[in-house]
């Protein structure tokens, strides 16, 4: 089966055709990857981290050819895909000095004439299947660290993305990995989720990573649950923004505008619900509908906020959200609601409406805690404002639809910025700046509906692909039993100060 992956700008631009395998030949990447393991992890790890160093300055040449794949292949705004791509080069420049701190600990024993260590080990092969809305970083999150600590990869990119992809797999093995190292397999999800199953019954995979949607993120960790493993799941958000009768409205609004509509809303991080304290309600709301207005929508390749949404199957689900718009809701944001078209016009818009999939920017104002607008992921150009009166209904608000990535609070108030963080759910907080305001090398993930608590990005990526090895050495020449043979210290504990 061959899968066309077309420019979502220009639905009649062909950007890749791509083999699909069955689940079958998913599994016999697994098993590359397992033979490749061993001869890989024996490498010394500051060797490896060469090896990372030389992707990262492959990327660092490829950069503006690889950034404007990106932009063709999804929509992304050039610009983004530049930062996206800088991404990669960032996560590389961190984890090549890693290959130098996989460090264990010599710990001190109880006993005399024994000595006590911890080893980091690879975790062995690791299958990773990722969306397309970051077609090259967040990969990069997971390959780049898990290549690093000795670990082969299988690598399930979306289908939509598979030029991206493949670009990106190319400049990887030129960087000098050995064959078998890094695997790069393109299925449809149920052939993906059958070969992943099939490589876990055939204990061909050690560690599974995902990035998508909350729903199948749940059906992968109920499979790696069967055999006792513990995958790492990036899923999606409702991430809330909290403005604060103190805050600061117009760089509030600044943050909102990239946050709910950078990417066309097409980000994990993407501002669901903007909070806002009843006394700055309304001006903000009429800032925010005024700044969302003006901005420009259309040509990823020239200066805009967004382009189109990144594949046609986005565009339906985007149609269903756009449903749940309610009578008791106002609209604000555009000259319309839906797809952009020539009958359905955007003032400003930039380029060819009917030639891609582009659609109105919506904010959804009057939501309530009920609605379904401000329970789930709407995963677009679309973002919801409700009033709040103090901040622990804010709190409230911001926890109650159950996922837990990315938040953010706009105030002038250090208490009520630490009030905050302590409240909410959220994985990653920001203060006075956007809910999509990660940086490469702090712990990336979610809670709750947004993940099982593991973290992508930094030093704490490494928990999720090395295991801790401890080894304990007597050359006592005798049987020391630890908590029975320990020498004990005696001391007069009765003893007391006179007067």
């Amino acid at each position: 089966m061959t899968y066309v992956s077309t420019n979502p700008a220009d639905l009649n631009d062909v950007v890749a055709r791509v083999d699909l395998v069955d689940a079958e030949q998913f599994a016999d990447a697994a098993r590359r990857a397992r033979r490749a393991q061993r001869d890989w992890a024996a490498v010394p790890a500051p060797v490896r981290g060469q090896v990372v160093a030389n992707i990262g300055r492959l990327v660092g040449a490829n950069a503006e050819a690889l950034a404007r794949i990106v932009t063709r292949e999804i929509g992304k705004p050039l610009v983004e895909a530049r930062g996206e791509v800088q991404e990669i080069v960032d996560t590389c420049a961190f984890f090549v000095g890693e290959g130098r701190r996989l460090y264990g600990q010599t710990v001190p024993s109880e006993m005399p004439d024994k000595q006590l260590f911890t080893f980091r080990d690879p975790v062995g092969v690791t299958a990773f299947i990722t969306a397309g809305n970051f077609p090259v970083a967040v990969p990069s999150w997971y390959i780049v660290p898990a290549l690093l600590c000795g670990n082969t990869v299988v690598w399930k990119p979306a289908e939509y993305s598979a030029a991206a992809a493949q670009a990106f797999y190319d400049i990887f093995a030129s960087a000098g990995l050995p064959e078998g190292v890094l695997n790069i397999v393109f299925a449809e999800g149920s052939q993906t989720y059958r070969g992943l199953e099939l490589a876990l019954e055939r204990g061909l995979v050690d560690k599974v990573g995902f990035t998508g949607s909350s729903e199948v993120g749940a059906l992968i960790g109920e499979l790696c649950g069967r055999h006792l493993q513990s995958p790492c799941l990036e899923l999606g958000g409702k991430n809330p923004m909290v403005v604060t009768e103190d805050a600061n409205l117009d760089l509030a609004v600044q943050g909102a505008l990239f946050s709910g509509f950078g990417t066309g809303g097409q980000r994990c991080t993407s501002l669901g619900t903007a909070i806002v304290h009843e006394s700055v309600h309304d001006e903000f709301l009429r800032r925010f509908a005024e700044a969302t207005a003006n901005a420009v929508v259309g040509d990823p390749f020239g200066d805009v906020l967004y382009g189109p949404v990144l594949d046609g199957k986005f565009a339906v689900g985007f149609e269903k959200y756009l449903g749940w718009i309610r009578d008791h809701h106002t609209v604000h944001g555009s000259t319309g609601v839906g797809r952009i078209t020539e009958a359905n016009p955007r003032r400003g818009f930039l380029g060819d409406p009917d030639g891609g999939l582009f659609y109105h920017p919506v904010i959804v104002a009057g939501v309530r805690p009920d609605d379904e607008v401000f329970r789930h992921e709407t995963f677009g150009p679309l973002v919801g404002v409700t009033p709040y009166r103090d901040l622990a209904e804010a709190v409230d608000l911001a926890n109650l639809p159950g996922y837990g990535l990315s938040s953010a609070i706009y105030t002038t108030d250090p208490a009520k910025v630490f009030a905050f963080r302590s409240g909410v759910g959220a994985g990653m907080v920001s203060v006075n700046n956007s809910t999509s305001g990660a940086e490469a090398h702090l712990p990336f993930g979610g809670n709750g509906r947004s993940g099982n608590g593991s973290r992508q990005s930094g030093v704490w990526v490494l928990d999720q692909f090395t295991r801790w090895q401890s080894v304990n050495w007597d050359y006592s020449g005798a049987l020391q039993k630890a908590q029975v043979d320990t020498p004990a210290i005696e001391a007069d504990l009765d003893f007391r100060l006179g007067g």
